[in-house]
């Protein structure tokens, strides 16, 4: 034992007598050359953000979440401003409309490259509607914006030279500049890098497309045009954003954009979390992609000066939160049903779904969650949209009544056991489970109310967050749910949500149809007031005189409160807390995403 001491002291010795002479060497030549001493790194310009959930898919033509890398990755012809809505130019300078409305030209700016270094042409935007967008087998919501009339025709789009493209409509499409504007419309996609990927299919002979750009592809090899690209992802933890060098926008004096070198996008799964990395300075903005939750803004109202932070309020946020019930009456292609055949009569009676939206006390939740700032929520359109239909002129609300929840429901056959459980006309205890995203501690204190108020008028909740991307596979493929609550983007123009009211839309997720390249389904059928919706949004889109479109568009928000797919909850108020370093921002309730101008955001240094 002493020989194996000594023989390891003695080799011990060897290495710090060698490492101590290597030191001094380097410090003798460090010695001779003092600007050795000095650092010759760049400080970077770097944004901290996060956000709850990993991507899905980095292809924007498949994405069906919100928030996604698109919003810095990618855009469209056309852009909606977050100060007012208006379409503004995007990679098109400008376009013209015909006289008969049928026909768009528009015209790219010049010199547009992609992030690889290649031209941006007027063949990537034929590539992405008419092979990509526009192809049958390629499973993608943005169709449902795009589909004109009663015949659901899609626009021609047809190359005139390298830098116009023309939109040929069969009839007037009053929608189209916004249902193509990012962020919510048409990517501009790279027919260099994805062109073979359309035309080559996989053993299901679905296009390779679908399975192309996945969240396991190099981030080097995604080719983008907007103000970011990808620079490393690392599943969990963060996906790391690099500045465009090819990007086209720039500022007032010429300089190009965007301003900030970097962007660490981190994936924080709980708010509470992501409100102490904000206060301890890890994070630069909280709030971007949903407003703070409420709770929140007295304490960081009261931190603003100590902790060089703002808090933003750009008034009443343009999303939607809801409940749904799951109202399929399909089966899978094994033949079994997607919602037991006993729960699907309780979900599609509409005493039922009228009772339960009476039963909810959106009031306590207004006060007791949201700590009075926020706003009870009634339609399925933006309060920020002309096309907005307030009670005041009409609209059908259901205000906290347990009693008359209870009364519908014994008129529906409903009835009560010795317990004050709810039974049904065969004797089944009235029980489902409600499912939300974990993590989002204001849906999960909603979830918990909500329990308790159902409980109340006898009805059995099992509540039960889960994971964002589980959530999303449930309920747009496998379809294995039974009621939740999630979120909905909003806006000005409400065909930018047919995808989510038309009956075939990609994200119609309480009576969802066979999407593209998902598996057989049998016996989906559309209810009536479903295909109401539909004549609806048709016509709306044909109807140019904004006055006959509020009509339209109110008959469509009377007819979802009468028949309540979804039960409207409570909206937030936009609350967004933001370093003081941090310059440029222009912040409304209006879109989604508060950092919407994220190439014109610098740091005050700058």
């Amino acid at each position: 034992m002493i020989f194996v001491i000594s023989s390891f002291f003695r080799r011990y010795l060897v290495v710090l007598l060698t490492l101590a002479l290597g030191l001094n060497c380097q410090l003798l030549l460090l010695g001779c050359q003092p600007a050795n001493l000095k650092t010759h790194a760049v400080p970077v310009s770097q944004l901290v953000l996060s956000t709850l959930n990993d991507p899905k898919t980095f292809n924007p033509a498949l994405n069906q979440e919100f928030p996604n890398i698109f919003l810095f990755t990618f855009e469209g012809l056309t852009r909606e401003t977050g100060v007012t809505g208006a379409i503004e130019p995007a990679l098109a300078e400008s376009w013209q409309i015909s006289e008969d409305k049928k026909r768009v030209v528009f015209t790219l700016r010049e010199n547009l490259k992609w992030s690889d270094g290649q031209p941006l042409t007027a063949d990537d935007v034929v590539f992405t509607f008419e092979d990509v967008i526009l192809n049958k087998r390629v499973p993608t919501d943005l169709k449902d914006s795009l589909k004109i009339g009663v015949n659901k025709a899609f626009p021609h789009v047809n190359k005139l030279d390298e830098r116009r493209v023309e939109f040929i409509v069969p009839e007037p499409f009053a929608p189209l500049l916004r249902a193509i504007a990012q962020p919510d419309g048409v990517a501009i996609l790279p027919k260099h890098i994805l062109a073979e990927s359309i035309k080559s299919l996989d053993s299901q002979g679905n296009p390779r497309f679908v399975s192309t750009w996945a969240t396991d592809t190099n981030p080097s090899k995604i080719i983008v045009n907007g103000p970011y690209k990808l620079e490393s992802y690392t599943a969990g933890q963060r996906l790391v954003f690099r500045r465009n060098p090819f990007y086209w926008r720039r500022d007032a004096q010429g300089q190009q954009l965007p301003l900030i070198e970097r962007i660490i996008w981190e994936f924080v799964e709980n708010t509470d979390t992501q409100l102490l990395r904000f206060r301890s300075h890890d994070l630069d903005v909280m709030g971007d992609t949903r407003p703070l939750r409420p709770e929140y803004f007295s304490l960081l109202k009261r931190e603003e000066k100590r902790g060089q932070f703002k808090v933003y309020n750009g008034g009443a946020w343009s999303g939607t939160m809801y409940l749904s019930f799951n109202l399929s009456k399909a089966r899978d292609n094994n033949n079994r049903p997607f919602v037991n055949p006993i729960k699907s009569r309780w979900f599609n009676n509409l005493a039922f779904r009228q009772a339960v939206a009476y039963a909810i006390d959106r009031e306590r939740i207004l006060i007791n969650i949201f700590r009075g700032i926020g706003v009870v929520q009634n339609s399925p359109i933006s309060v920020q949209s002309p096309f907005y239909l307030s009670p005041k002129d009409g609209l059908k609300v259901y205000d906290y009544n347990p009693n008359k929840a209870k009364e519908l429901l014994l008129n529906a056959g409903f009835q009560y056991n010795n317990r004050g459980e709810l039974l049904d006309s065969e004797g089944n205890r009235v029980r489902f489970t409600l499912l939300t995203n974990a993590g989002n501690k204001v849906r999960e204190a909603m979830g918990a109310q909500i329990t308790q108020d159902l409980g109340k008028i006898g009805i059995k909740v099992d509540f039960s967050p889960i994971n964002f991307n589980t959530l999303s596979d449930k309920i747009s493929t496998t379809r294995d749910w039974e009621c939740h609550m999630i979120g909905f983007t909003g806006g000005i123009e409400p065909h930018s949500t047919a995808n989510l009211w038309t009956s075939r839309g990609g994200s119609h997720y309480f009576n969802l149809a066979r999407q593209p390249g998902q598996l057989p389904i049998i016996g989906w059928q559309p209810l009536q007031w479903e295909l109401e919706i539909d004549r609806l949004f048709t016509i709306g889109t044909q109807e140019l005189d904004e006055k006959k479109r509020k009509a339209i568009y109110g008959e469509f928000q009377r007819i979802v409160q009468e028949q309540l797919p979804v039960i409207h909850l409570v909206n937030d108020v936009a609350l967004m807390a933001v370093r003081d370093r941090v310059q440029g921002l222009k912040y409304s309730g209006l879109p989604s995403w508060g950092l919407w101008n994220i190439e014109e955001i610098k740091f005050l240094n700058n």
